[in-house]
């Protein structure tokens, strides 16, 4: 191992033992924002409460034109872990511990760097990106700091992705009216027969939606996640609730496509309510779109690092390019470690990720 991983193991082993699991959203402006602030001599440091566990860190360090983003709070852990998950363990080729693949192993590598290098950097710790309720980079961009570009930091496999799906989550409920089951009814007599009804028409839209495409990525991706509602066998279901989510293209219309799934079915909901909604990467209509991709790929060209395919995930990169930056996603780690019991990230990722922004930033291209 070279100085610079060594480095970032030492700033992850530190990390990961602030407990920053996100429900409960406890996190204040101590604990792992007083370590990060403590990591960061020289540069200039502005933390922001939002409330509910929201913390953000901007530090800055001379007049730099990308800005490298990173949230330090995690999933919570299960039991299924097999050892203290807030004790990092390096094991062979992998460091494991909570957060380690997403994403404090990329904020271990931030500070790594920032502190091996002299010149323009500056860094933007958060801490609400698995709340589904994005509150530090909404307020972030609000201020419009001048910054020619952004880069996320998520699990990528060291690659610079340039697109990936928005996410939009929907409460919807069905009313019915009790009674005997053993009557005829009609379609609107029982709430859950009507929420049957409705997914199966839903399926079938979204089906139809599989020749569309945007950057290597087609159709819809559309989950039906919970249902509620009904009494017993022999009673008409006088109410049921659905919850469900949908991830479009960038080029796709939320809003047309949340008004679709409103219409389905032969009865209204007496209910529908869109919780969640996050913008696809690149933000905006179908030319936009392709546009802020180029513009993206055009920079991770300039930086030398290597274009990956678009992902299904989301990320909070979108909040970044809806603001009007041009943003992409990089980081170490496989998202098919994230969100796991005994969550690891390979060291040659860390290293080869910390190497890359050693390069970056010390050439002045930060």
């Amino acid at each position: 191992m070279n100085a610079l991983l060594d480095a970032t193991l030492e700033h992850l082993r530190a990390l990961v033992a602030f407990d920053t699991r996100n429900p409960p959203r406890v996190i204040g402006t101590d604990g792992i924002f007083d370590y990060l602030r403590a990591q960061l001599p020289g540069f200039q440091l502005t933390v922001t409460d939002y409330g509910d566990g929201a913390v953000s860190l901007h530090a800055v360090r001379g007049q730099p034109r990308l800005l490298f983003n990173v949230h330090v709070d995690t999933v919570p852990d299960s039991p299924a872990w097999s050892a203290d998950p807030h004790v990092l363990r390096v094991s062979g080729d992998r460091a494991i511990g909570l957060g380690a693949c997403d994403i404090k192993g990329a904020a271990a590598a931030l500070l790594a760097v920032a502190q091996a290098t002299e010149g323009p950097l500056a860094l933007l710790f958060s801490s609400d990106e698995e709340a589904n309720d994005a509150r530090c980079i909404a307020g972030f961009v609000v201020g419009a700091p001048s910054y020619d570009a952004v880069i996320v930091a998520e699990p990528t496999r060291g690659e610079a992705v340039l697109a990936h799906r928005g996410i939009q989550s929907v409460l919807m409920r069905f009313a019915g009216h009790a009674g005997h089951a053993s009557g005829e009814q009609r379609p609107a007599d029982s709430a859950l027969h009507q929420a049957m009804r409705w997914g199966t028409t839903a399926l079938d839209f979204v089906a139809a939606q599989s020749h569309e495409r945007f950057g290597g990525l087609t159709g819809l991706r559309f989950n039906i996640g919970r249902v509620e509602g009904g009494i017993k066998a022999n009673v008409i279901a006088p109410a049921a609730e659905v919850r469900f989510g949908f991830r479009p293209l960038p080029t796709m219309d939320p809003d047309g496509l949340l008004a679709c799934f409103r219409r389905l079915g032969e009865v209204r909901p007496a209910h529908f309510e869109e919780t969640f909604r996050g913008a696809s990467l690149p933000a905006g209509d179908t030319a936009t779109a392709e546009a802020r991709r180029l513009a993206s790929r055009d920079l991770a060209d300039e930086l030398e690092l290597p274009v990956g395919n678009a992902v299904d995930f989301w990320t909070e990169a979108a909040l970044f390019s809806a603001a009007g930056y041009t943003a992409f996603v990089y980081g170490p780690g496989d998202i098919a470690q994230a969100h796991s019991a005994d969550e690891w990230v390979a060291l040659e990722q860390l290293q080869h990720y910390a190497n890359n922004l050693y390069r970056i930033a010390s050439r002045g291209n930060a």
